[in-house]
Order: C-alpha cells, then structure tokens, then sequence
C-alpha cells in the first residue's frame, strides 16, 4: 500500500472569526504524540480561562489517528468540522483547539458547525505546514565489509541514518519514508542483510 505524504504544521498559529456576537479564536499546534495533545489542549484552557468552551481536534501521523471533542457544545457541532478541516486539508501531527466566547445569541447547531469549521478554514490558511512523508525505522545489523555498500543506500531525506554502532557488527537503525521502504528492504535483501523494522515517526 503506497502511503501518501501529508501536511504538518511547524509551528503555532492563530485565527479568529466572529459570528453573532460570538468571537472564534483557532490555534493549531504541532504535536507529536497524543500526550503532547493533550498537554497543549489543557495549556490553551488555562490560557483562555474565560471563554465558554475550548473544542478541539487532533490527528497523528499517516494513516492518521484521530480524536475530538465538542467540550460540551451540541454533539457534532464543534469537534467533529474542526478535524473534517483538518482532514480536508491533508494535515496531521497537528492538533487545533477552537476557543469559543458566547456572544448571547445562539447560532444553532448549523451556524455553530460553519463557525467552528470556518475558524479552522482560517488558521489553515495562515499557518506555516510543510509536507511531511510517513517513515517506517529499520534497524539492520551487518559485517564491517558492507559498511560502505550500506551507507551507499542512505540517501536523506528518503533514507535518513538516525543511530550507528560499531561493535563486533556494525548496528544501524534508519528511517526510511514509507513509499520506499519496501525498495530499500529489497535492496539490503540482496546484500543479505536482514531487517528488523521498527515503530518510527508518522508509524503506529
């Protein structure tokens, strides 16, 4: 299965939409796990202690595993369009948190679902992404001869050497991004070297 690239955030941005009174703020943020969602998702709570809710979606890696929340909107009005924008958009290891300051006049639940799908459209469209390619790690082990027939298959950002030990063998773990995993494999296949892959960035 070929895995396309995707798109990442590199750093944090801000938009705001208002409708009706009620103001929109969207941040995302780059992150990198699900704890460092979390942690960034309860640090802009803290940081916007006056607001009437703090909704929120987030997707990881490619295929992206995905999360979100409504924080007590109406079901489906929030979470739900801020990740559809994010999907739209091709763009993972990010999350984005949508603050919300009622206004006083209901939006319902269409108006409420545009709004929060909007604000996330907005910061989207500010926000600095670059173009990420999902990465498997491999980790090979081979005699000293073949150190150069090895390092002649390292090509970054493609093929990108992370660790080397140099012990009895010499140990390497490489990441390497998906589309070209299984070339690569092949490849050390015929210098017999076998392949221990591992869980990488962008892997489950």
């Amino acid at each position: 299965m070929i895995i396309e690239p995707y798109l990442a955030p590199v750093e944090q941005a801000r938009a705001e939409l208002r409708e009706k009174g009620s103001r929109f703020r969207a941040i995302i943020l780059p992150v990198v796990d699900e704890t460092s969602a979390l942690a960034e998702i309860e640090i802009m709570a803290k940081q916007h202690p006056t607001a009437s809710h703090h909704c929120w979606a987030w997707r990881l890696g490619s295929p992206a595993r995905e999360r979100h929340s409504d924080a007590k909107e109406p079901t489906g009005t929030a979470g739900e369009p801020i990740l559809r924008a994010l999907r739209g958009a091709g763009v993972s290891d990010a999350v984005v948190v949508v603050v919300r300051w009622f206004g006083g006049t209901k939006l319902g639940r269409g108006g409420l679902s545009r709004a929060y799908a909007n604000t996330t459209g907005e910061v989207l469209s500010v926000a600095r992404l670059e173009e990420r390619a999902p990465v498997v790690r491999l980790e090979v082990a081979f005699p000293y001869h073949q150190v150069g027939a090895v390092k002649r298959l390292i090509h970054p950002p493609q093929v990108t050497l992370v660790t080397a030990d140099y012990g009895e063998q010499v140990a390497m773990t490489l990441d390497v991004q998906t589309v070209g995993a299984e070339e690569l494999k092949a490849a050390l296949a015929d210098l017999g070297i076998a392949v221990d892959r591992r869980s990488g960035p962008g892997v489950d």
